[in-house]
């Protein structure tokens, strides 16, 4: 539980387009105009505009589920009159699951999650995310800078984690076409508080956290430390361990003045083995690979707990980030805020991946005796490598102003940001081969014969990028708001990729024998125009209504920052950028003394300028559309009773170009048609606390590819989950969760080809002692 709640703007995020020294330069003119700042007295100190004037220490196991509005300066209204998909997860809702990855948390979200584990020869690491029908890894922001890196995000310093559904370009720049995610980091306030949870769970889970906050002598001056310590096997997985510690302080100066600072750090060490999955083989759709050998296909599922990699798999990850913001009020109408950030992921990881093929001149499944599958063994063939480096560094300054244009009321908020972003990585060759596991007992100690080194190939890319925005809310009557905004983000990507070269030109040779080091720079820069548009019109203060309508793109090289010279990647800088088209039309309920929200939205995504290959040509032809519906309802019935619930089908099609599902439909992969997820919980009046809920996943269709007698999709599934917590005191509490209570047997996640899955987490059981002062 954590005891320090901010539940009114958040931290705002704020753009600058010179670094520190536009923000030491604003910092200086703010302060030499008094008549304008009306800094506050000592004698009489202003609510800390980052955290609710009631500041509050948890007293029972019930929190606040629901929360009003977004951390970003750049969203000036509530989420009640905000015209768009939004929802925000709160940690008193997370922290209350059990959840300690944005994976987890993001179960609260109805259709967003890992469902894919990657390639045959590039398995998926990290939050692998999709919504909507598409792939939003590369659009998940902290504090509303964007992180890349295909690592796993902890949550321990996290106050909460925002939603956006629908294209975030005109927010964020370049984006996924169907979302944005963004942490909402902690930082220190002026109520002293201590807490501190200690947790451990079946299949050898072991986690502690704690987070003191703490003012200082020095008046409006506080500190904030929170501290994470986890060393968790995964239920339902042999030697799948996640293992990782982090610090995060925060230190804040001018609390309740006109004029802020904060200078928040993060650093997250993990230690991890990662899970590269189990053989399909005897999963529901499974069929032989090889019709001269029927018997493949009659074979006994594998055990879902298997380990099929080595004792030298890793994931190791170290995540360093630097925040400095600063907030200066002039007036209650005019607020001027810039963030400044240096931030760092490194990625060293090994993964030993396999297929299970029993057909062509490589076959990887041995079979000795075709009567006895308990004697097959399977080739550890595709070892996977990472050595990466993600940097970033950004300044981004925003200004707020509310003022009246006659009888209209505006809300505006403009920015600008500069933003450079680096990516390096070094590559691996490797001689020998593991030795083959044994299809139903595999022993990773047994893998011997593969040797790696680093065989000189790298690729190093970098982008910069300068933005400048501008949204505006204007209150045509007290019933009637017109929201608008537009972006353009001046991108300038340079690639330069010393890699082996390849017959097939996506590392062209030139003339010289395939396997040669060669090396090619490519560079792509462009100005995206993005913008939006949306209505609402409020019946009292009860109900809105709102249409809306956005526009997104992704350029070559936007999702990773590496570009390709192959003719069939949309990487490739001759390609232009992807489109995206959202048109959304809904209702927002504030209900039961706006204690409970509840939400409906019909939405329609159209993606465009897709690259296809059709007939042998390879073009800007494909097109794709998500139609769907979207509810939810989250908050409070009663005092003690507390929900969070939400459900999605959408119907996600092939509009232009080849299907992109297994089974030739014109389906699109790795999303469920429909989607549900519940979690609610209601206090007795002795201290218990008891609740529990449900996530449904729908039918999910797998991509493309060659493979033979793997399956095309994966079936829907239904698992329960539980908690019952008692308050001993206002100051400790014990909390049990169960997962997964009916112990459902399910696929989580399947890979392109369908020769690998990952199974979905068994019964578990995870207790928390939960102290505060």
């Amino acid at each position: 539980m954590n005891p320090i709640k901010s539940r009114k703007h958040a931290t705002p995020a704020s753009r600058s387009p010179n670094g520190l020294t536009t923000a030491t330069l604003l910092t200086s003119l703010a302060l030499a105009v008094p008549a304008a700042a009306q800094v506050a007295s000592d004698n009489a100190p202003k609510p800390d505009p980052t955290t609710l004037p009631e500041v509050h220490v948890e007293g029972t196991s019930v929190g606040e589920y629901k929360a009003d509005k977004l951390a970003s300066p750049k969203f000036t209204q509530s989420l009640q009159d905000t015209p768009q998909t939004i929802q925000i997860i709160t940690d008193d809702l997370f922290n209350q699951q059990g959840a300690t990855t944005l994976t987890e948390a993001l179960r609260n979200s109805p259709g967003v999650g890992t469902f894919f584990v990657g390639e045959n020869g590039n398995t998926a690491t990290g939050d692998t995310l999709f919504m909507r029908g598409f792939d939003s890894s590369s659009s998940i922001f902290v504090d509303g800078v964007r992180d890349l890196g295909s690592i796993s995000r902890d949550v321990f310093n996290v106050e909460q984690v925002e939603v956006e559904k629908g294209p975030a370009g005109t927010d964020n720049g370049r984006s996924a076409p169907t979302g944005a995610i963004n942490m909402v980091s902690k930082q220190a306030t002026r109520k002293d508080a201590i807490s501190a949870t200690v947790s451990i769970g079946s299949d050898d889970q072991k986690r502690v956290t704690a987070d003191w906050n703490q003012s200082l002598g020095i008046p409006g001056a506080a500190f904030r430390l929170n501290v994470m310590a986890q060393d968790s096997d995964v239920p339902g997985r042999d030697l799948i361990n996640n293992k990782r510690w982090g610090v995060a302080p925060s230190l804040a100066f001018g609390l309740g003045s006109d004029t802020r600072y904060f200078l928040n750090l993060l650093y997250v060490k993990q230690d991890n083995v990662p899970d590269g999955g189990v053989p399909t083989i005897g999963l529901p759709g499974y069929s032989s690979p090889n019709p001269a050998r029927p018997q493949i296909g009659l074979a006994p599922r594998v055990d879902s707990e298997n380990f099929y990699g080595t004792r030298f798999d890793h994931d190791d990850v170290t995540a360093q980030m630097a925040t400095f913001r600063f907030e200066h009020d002039f007036s209650d109408k005019l607020k001027l805020t810039n963030v400044a950030r240096w931030g760092k992921n490194e990625q060293d990881y090994l993964l030993t991946a396999f297929m299970v093929t029993a057909t062509g001149n490589t076959p990887t499944l041995t079979i000795p005796d075709i009567n006895n599958p308990y004697g097959w063994t399977v080739n550890r063939n595709l070892p996977t490598f990472k050595d990466q480096e993600y940097t970033i560094l950004t300044d981004q300054l925003n200004l707020r102003a509310d003022f009246n244009t006659g009888s209209v009321e505006h809300n505006l908020s403009t920015g600008v940001e500069i933003t450079k972003e680096e990516l390096k990585g070094l590559r691996y060759g490797t001689s020998g081969a593991w030795t083959p596991a044994n299809l139903y007992n595999p022993d990773p100690n047994s893998a011997t014969g593969l040797t790696w080194f680093r065989n000189g190939a790298y690729t190093r890319a970098k982008t910069t990028t300068g933005s400048f925005y501008v949204f505006d809310t204007a209150h045509l009557t007290d019933a009637f708001l017109l929201t608008g905004g537009i972006r353009f983000d001046r991108y300038d990507t340079d690639y330069l990729g010393h890699l082996p070269c390849t017959a097939n030109n996506s590392q062209p040779c030139d003339g010289a024998p395939v396997g040669t080091l060669t090396t090619k720079r490519l560079k792509s820069k462009d100005t995206l125009f993005n913008w939006k548009l949306g209505a609402v019109y409020k019946v009292g203060d009860v109900a809105s209504i709102y249409a809306n309508y956005a526009v997104s793109q992704q350029p070559p090289g936007g999702s990773n920052l590496e570009l390709s010279p192959s003719a069939t990647n949309a990487n490739n800088p001759i390609y232009d950028p992807q489109k995206a088209k959202t048109f959304e039309v809904g209702s927002k309920w504030n209900l039961l003394g706006d204690d409970l929200l509840l939400t409906l939205a019909v939405f329609q995504t159209d993606v465009s300028n897709e690259v296809i290959t059709e007939d042998g040509e390879t073009f800007q032809g494909g097109e794709k559309r998500v139609r769907g519906v979207e509810i939810s309802a989250v908050g409070k019935i009663t005092d003690d009773w507390s929900v969070s619930a939400g459900y999605t089908a959408m119907d996600a099609t092939v509009q232009g170009g080849p299907p992109v599902a297994n089974d030739k439909t014109r389906d699109l992969g790795y999303t469920p048609d429909s989607a549900f997820t519940a979690w609610t919980t209601y206090e007795l009046p002795f201290g218990l606390t008891v609740g529990g809920g449900v996530r449904y996943s729908g039918e999910m269709k797998r991509g493309t590819d060659g493979a033979v007698g793997t399956p095309n999709f994966v079936k829907s599934y239904t698992v329960w989950d539980a908690v019952v917590s008692y308050a001993f005191s206002p100051n400790l509490d014990l909390r049990l969760n169960a997962y997964n209570l009916f112990d459902k047997d399910y696929v989580a996640a399947i890979n392109k080809s369908g020769y690998r899955y990952t199974p979905g987490a068994p019964r578990s059981v995870l207790l928390s002692l939960n102290l505060r002062f």
